[in-house]
């Protein structure tokens, strides 16, 4: 070993897997960053005095005898305003054409918030997604997924989340982004006007899979200086949650430990926990909220990605397409946010929370009534308005390109309530009837 200017040089490389490289080393730190033949190299393992580092372009003409130079700390992000509209990739280097930013270093990947210092969520965030608004309600703090399958247009949909979110910043973690889809994001942001207060940390198709693992942390302690320094209201948005997961498998199976379910890696559960216990309210106003995506596999939430989201996050969004109106959906029955009940109503129009349920239930009897309609029997007149109503209650409300204020949709659920059914179907507390059935009606 030699010492050059703080950095400790190895010459001497004892394992070599298609991932990672072992060594012999003394006095080095977890999660440190090192350059192994000019390939930069994290610390994933330290037992005694081997250490394991994980080589993120992989370990391929990498001899026994290369130069391994440590450079004595963990990856970390420079964080100042100059953040705002600016794009990065996995190691927060621009690649916007843009020079480098100035600002203090800051370590990435550090713990979530202690408890003590939350504050119970109570901030509605409104997306202008009726789907989400009126139905699963988001709060700022929540931590939440959207489970789509790969066809569905996800990113889409997060996009139109940033554009119309009332938040001060929106940072955007892009793990395995196409260049259609970086370039996507990119012209949307640009073209609205909002690039002032994006942040984008990208890893496309064409970077190493490895490096992905580092976007969710980078986006995050970006997050963490605008909610914590600034006291802001910051949405993080993550996709996709699932190309994250392959490559920690990617990573376990190279250092030859053996997989858990559906070929993941055992610390998978503690490997997302630890980027969605992120997501926090804070008692003096900022906060993180973070939407992420978990695409499935021909549709199945069993596979342990969704699976332990599931156990996470607090409720989920599930996009599908809905065959009568062509369009795809925030599907009511399989979506859920469990934080609404603290806004609706309150940060909402007092009738928020009956009317949700009304509609829900009423497409719900539509349900019953396809059921029916495909099993051969007879439908009544009630099944009939049912149906009616719940193909446009699906086209105005659910569908995905809708984009109004909760009052606006608060008012098109009455004003289809009118148009369908009676005030004793809709049964909804008399008072809210009185107040809004005939108003809306003839608006």
């Amino acid at each position: 070993m030699t010492t050059k200017a703080f950095q400790k040089i190895y010459t001497k490389i004892t394992k070599i897997t298609k991932a990672t490289c072992s060594l012999h080393a003394s006095g080095i730190g977890n999660d440190e960053l090192a350059l192994v033949n000019g390939k930069l190299a994290q610390v994933v393992k330290i037992l005694g005095d081997e250490v394991t580092l994980q080589v993120f372009e992989g370990t391929e003409g990498i001899p026994t005898d290369a130069e391994i130079v440590f450079l004595g700390k963990a990856p970390t992000l420079k964080v100042s305003d100059q953040l705002a509209g600016r794009f990065f990739n996995a190691f927060g280097d621009p690649i916007d054409d843009r020079p480098e930013i100035e600002g203090e270093e800051r370590e990435i990947g550090g713990p979530s918030v202690n408890p003590v210092r939350r504050k119970q969520p109570s901030e509605l965030i409104a997306t202008g997604i009726a789907g989400i608004d009126l139905n699963n309600t988001l709060v700022s703090g929540q931590k939440i997924p959207f489970f789509a399958d790969p066809d569905q247009p996800y990113n889409e949909v997060m996009a139109n989340v940033a554009l119309r979110a009332k938040t001060d910043k929106i940072i955007l973690g892009g793990m395995g982004l196409t260049n259609d889809d970086y370039l996507y994001f990119k012209n949307v942001f640009n073209n609205a006007g909002v690039l002032d207060r994006i942040v984008s940390f990208v890893n496309t198709t064409e970077d190493p899979p490895v490096e992905r693992l580092l976007i969710p942390d980078m986006a995050l302690t970006a997050a963490e200086y605008f909610a914590v320094d600034k006291n802001e209201k910051v949405l993080v948005l993550l996709t996709d949650m699932t190309l994250y997961a392959d490559a920690l498998a990617i990573v376990s199976n190279r250092m030859d430990q053996i997989p858990s379910k559906d070929s993941m890696p055992g610390s998978l559960y503690s490997d997302l926990a630890k980027i969605y216990e992120k997501a926090v309210q804070f008692p003096a106003g900022g906060s993180i909220t973070i939407i992420a995506v978990t695409t499935l596999s021909g549709g199945d939430i069993t596979h342990a990605i969704p699976d332990n989201t599931g156990y996470i996050t607090e409720g989920q969004l599930f996009l599908r397409r809905d065959s009568d109106i062509g369009k795809v959906i925030v599907d009511p029955f399989r979506s859920l946010s469990r934080l609404k009940q603290l806004v609706i109503g309150i940060k909402t129009r007092e009738d928020h929370p009956q009317v949700m349920n009304a509609a829900v239930r009423l497409y719900a009897d539509a349900a019953n009534a396809k059921t029916k309609l495909e099993n051969g029997f007879d439908l009544t007149d009630y099944d009939e308005r049912a149906l009616a109503f719940a193909k446009d209650y699906s086209d105005r409300l659910l569908a995905i390109d809708v984009n109004i204020d909760t009052t606006a949709m608060l008012d098109t659920a009455w004003k289809l309530f009118a148009k369908y059914f009676s005030p004793t179907e809709v049964n909804i507390k008399q008072e809210f009837i009185d107040k809004y059935w005939k108003q809306k009606q003839h608006e």
